[in-house]
């Protein structure tokens, strides 16, 4: 058995991740709200920096597609493109894949455990949004515990809105949560909780939080 991070840890790391993104943006263009004007992966990198400060981090793969993701999660490799086509998934990429470390005895035996999308200036439950749930719950749901490695999926973001902005960030946590949890809730032996949220507000300029959304397997 390899060792892997916990759940929490990975999670807070996270967290953690997104929330000093937010400070070196700050510190870097003095923008003291609009993170999501960042450019692309960067939160990703941010992301994936504290993941591996973990004792006994995992192996990190920045957009690794979804036959990969399968072929190192599947009980067996040669069901990859039986497995898309019955459950209706089209090859992509996932932003984030944390894999089990060990000595690798061929390219071929890689153990995949976690995905993750990591999303900038969510303010609300867009389609490409939904479209990631959607695809990280076709690759988690099961049957059975042994038909794949993967643990959980992760949905990270990082939200932001000015003071003028007429619907304030509480309540738009509120409506991305519930449209995720109806779309989870339509799979088989899926269950989901959400992580951070933590309100930030800065005087006459507006508020911004970081959250979690997590799916993981019921069985």
């Amino acid at each position: 058995m390899h060792k892997f991070p916990s759940q929490d840890k990975i999670v807070d790391s996270v967290i953690k991740g997104i929330t000093i993104a937010k400070e070196n943006y700050t510190n870097w263009t003095s923008d003291e709200l609009f993170l999501s004007y960042g450019p692309p992966k960067f939160l990703t990198i941010h992301v994936s920096q504290e993941i591996a400060k973990l004792q006994n981090a995992p192996e990190i793969f920045i957009d690794a597609t979804i036959a990969d993701i399968l072929r190192c999660s599947l009980p067996k490799r040669d069901a990859v493109k039986w497995f898309m086509k019955e459950h209706n998934i089209v090859q992509d990429v996932v932003c984030l894949t944390l894999d089990e470390r060990f000595e690798h005895k061929g390219d071929n035996d890689s153990i995949s455990k976690v995905i993750m999308s990591i999303r900038n200036g969510v303010r609300n439950a867009q389609i490409e949004y939904k479209n990631d749930i959607h695809k990280m719950c076709k690759l988690l749901q099961r049957d059975k515990a042994d038909e794949s490695s993967l643990d959980y999926a992760i949905f990270a973001f990082f939200l932001d809105i000015s003071n003028t902005a007429r619907k304030k960030s509480e309540k738009r946590l509120e409506e991305i949560i519930e449209a995720f949890d109806e779309i989870v809730y339509s799979y088989k032996n899926l269950k989901s909780s959400f992580k951070g949220g933590d309100i930030k507000k800065i005087e006459n300029i507006g508020e911004w939080c970081v959250g979690c959304y997590i799916i993981e397997p019921t069985i």
